[in-house]
């Protein structure tokens, strides 16, 4: 009996079951797309060794699975207990000649299956389809990157049972709750129950009244009256423009963080970068043999050192000093004595080709007996990061700096030295190596490199960096300057710019051909600026793909959800429309409770997205230290509009689609059940 009344109701009322099977297909299709997708990354993370990291992975896509789903039940149910509620009546009338609660809930659950098979198994195969190009997409990027290796699509029967089990048990629930609760209504509550809305009867301000009249007055009081069913929609449309705005806003901060870092700063310092490892500047023995090279137009030598200097306190700049010193600049700061700093110092050696061709830059005669000193301190106080401003930091007629290895004869920490001695200004020195500045600059070198904020920078040739310790001024065994820098790297870098700097094909040439003439005896890794510039932007691109994927697809719900419930909303409504047209509203009312329902149905999810959009992207752009304005320039102003208009277009056509079958409805036959109430 109840399988041939639910194919009779099926088959007499498609219209109704249309948003069911549009909701079953879109939640199908999201957990057969999500549980490929995830099983695929599993795999992926298997085949690479990982031993841990597979059962984190594991815990969190079932964390996430079971969220989507309870989502998407509050969704879909939505859907189910329209279609139900217009029945209430019927199903009352077969509590009273005997059905049971359980037989009613088994009817509307045998409804659910029977609506939703097709639509679930259409929807796994579409999902199985969009993994399968997520992922071969995915893997054709991480292909591409430097390093990177290609991720195949596999497919497991088990994933298809699991996601045909999950749709259809989020569907079953889905159903299960409207039908747990329209079983428990007593029969004369049920029969004397139309499935019709019911106004709400209390007076108050309606705002859509005051402005709209009294089509604003109805759809107000319909909105009020449904609130509970509508909520759902609310909330999938709140998550859907959510969702998109602040995927659009943090992809838009991102890069305007890009611009200040590296490669906006640097992509004009380096074309090839080499790094030869564990080689020695000294030890380096085919300079030359590199700038011959064909198409090269510059290169540096370099290698990376650290050591200590002391500065007396009177040697800092005016500026510095008008600011605190060092310590208002970078906190608690060593200091030895009363007039001394002992200042952390990064020791760049250059080859004596490039150093000279510093000089000429400098401005200064090339000498190899000195260093040039990168005059300028991150002024913290009166700028952040992002926008930095910069102070001198030595006076410019500095003529020597003291390199030093001192050991504190109290106790020294990161920050401070503590109960100094008196001995060469409160420290135990070891080694010392007093050496010429030939300049101070706030211009340094064009190299690929980033300075400590309140590191004393200092540029010298690798004749100085190799003199022995009777050619350099200075104390202690081994005063030379390498024996001060223990600190130093182990590899040497070679930046190289190319003579046609903007094709990818010249840049390879020239990469290939500089590995070639540093040839077998050294380790060396090289760089293409053109191609890191590609991964970046690949890997970029690859991020707003997938979560721009994610955020489409829950737009997608959200939209379903808004479309299935709106076409059940007008149905459940034909007397009350069929009421209001006969007391003598027009058609054109009638289109203009829809105008003003639609624009309350998607402009409170707006309002409520775009108030979390502004908050989210003011906290993004206070923690990234980036300037509002600039953030206002760029603003994904258009993206946002588009997406709006989307889901407008679909919420009209929504109405459009429910209103013309309602201002096509039979008065007569629509009041006729007004009898039964």
């Amino acid at each position: 009996m109840w399988k041939d009344y639910s194919s009779d109701y099926i088959k007499h009322n498609r219209a109704v079951s249309y948003s069911i099977r549009a909701a079953s297909f879109i939640s199908a299709l999201f957990l057969s797309f999500l549980c490929n997708l995830f099983y695929n990354f599993w795999l992926d993370s298997v085949q690479e060794g990982e031993k841990e990291v597979p059962h984190v992975l594991a815990a969190f896509y079932l964390i996430v699975l079971l969220l989507v789903c309870v989502s998407l039940i509050l969704v879909i149910h939505n859907s189910f207990a329209v279609s139900m509620q217009n029945r209430i009546h019927q199903f009352g009338i077969f509590s009273s000649i005997g059905a049971t609660p359980g037989q009613i809930r088994t009817c509307l659950l045998q409804e659910a299956f029977m609506v939703s098979l097709f639509p679930v198994l259409a929807g796994i195969l579409t999902g199985v389809l969009f993994g399968f190009g997520t992922v071969r997409a995915m893997g054709a990027f991480a292909e591409n990157l430097a390093g990177g290796r290609r991720m195949e699509f596999s497919m497991h029967p088990a994933i298809l049972a699991v996601s045909l089990a999950v749709s259809l048990l989020t569907v079953l629930i889905s159903a299960f709750i409207p039908a747990r609760k329209l079983g428990k209504m007593t029969p004369l509550e049920a029969v004397r129950g139309s499935g019709e809305l019911q106004p709400d009867k209390k007076r108050r301000f309606s705002l859509a009244g005051a402005w709209f009249g009294i089509e604003g007055e109805l759809s107000g009081n319909a909105l009020r009256a449904q609130k509970k069913a509508l909520r759902t929609t609310t909330l999938s449309l709140t998550f859907a423009f959510s969702g998109f705005m602040l995927m659009q806003c943090f992809f838009t901060i991102s890069t305007i963080s890009t611009k200040h870092t590296y490669f906006e700063a640097y992509q004009d310092a380096w074309d090839v970068m080499v790094t030869v490892e564990d080689t020695r500047i000294e030890d380096f023995e085919r300079a030359e043999e590199i700038r011959r090279i064909q198409g090269l137009e510059s290169a540096v030598i370099y290698q990376k050192a650290e050591a200590e200097s002391l500065i007396p306190i009177d040697q800092i700049s005016s500026e510095l000093q008008e600011k605190g010193g060092l310590e208002a600049l970078a906190g608690i700061y060593p200091a030895v004595g009363e007039d001394v700093y002992q200042i952390k110092t990064s020791l760049v050696v250059l080859d004596d080709e490039s150093f000279a061709e510093y000089c000429d830059t400098v401005g200064i005669r090339a000498q190899m007996d000195g260093v040039i000193v990168y005059n300028r301190i991150w002024d913290s106080i009166d700028s952040n990061f992002r926008y930095p401003e910069y102070l001198p930091y030595i006076k410019e007629d500095t003529e020597k700096i003291a390199l030093v290895k001192a050991m504190p004869q109290g106790v020294r920490t990161e920050e401070r030295v503590e109960e100094p001695t008196e001995e060469t200004n409160g420290m135990t020195v070891e080694r010392m190596v007093e050496i010429p500045v030939l300049a101070c600059s706030e211009i340094p070198p064009v190299l690929r490199e980033e300075y400590e904020d309140y590191a004393l920078v200092q540029f010298m040739p690798l004749s100085l960096w190799k003199a022995p310790a009777e050619m350099t001024k200075g104390s202690g065994e081994g005063a030379g300057i390498r024996a001060l820098a223990e600190e130093s790297e182990a590899d040497l870098y070679i930046r190289a710019i190319a003579g046609e700097r903007n094709s990818a094909e010249a840049l390879d040439v020239l990469e290939k051909n500089m590995m070639g003439s540093i040839g077998k005896g050294y380790e060396a890794e090289s760089e293409n600026r053109i191609q890191e510039k590609k991964d970046n932007d690949t890997m970029i691109w690859g991020y707003k793909m997938i979560l721009g994927g994610l955020c489409a697809l829950f737009a997608l719900i959200g939209i379903a959800g808004m479309f299935a419930n709106t076409l059940g909303f007008l149905h459940q409504r034909k007397r009350e429309f069929a009421r209001y047209m006969s007391v003598g509203l027009t058609p054109e009312g009638i289109r203009k409770i829809f105008c003003i329902e639609a624009a309350a149905l998607v402009g409170r999810p707006l309002l409520f997205a775009l108030a979390a959009a502004i908050a989210a992207s003011a906290c993004m752009i206070k923690m990234s230290f980036l300037d509002p304005m600039e953030f206002i320039r760029e603003a994904p102003a258009g993206p946002i509009a588009a997406f709006v208009l989307i889901v407008v277009g679909f919420t009209a056509l929504a109405y459009y689609l429910g209103g013309r079958k309602i201002l096509r409805i039979d008065l007569a036959g629509a009041l006729r059940d007004d009898v039964l109430l």
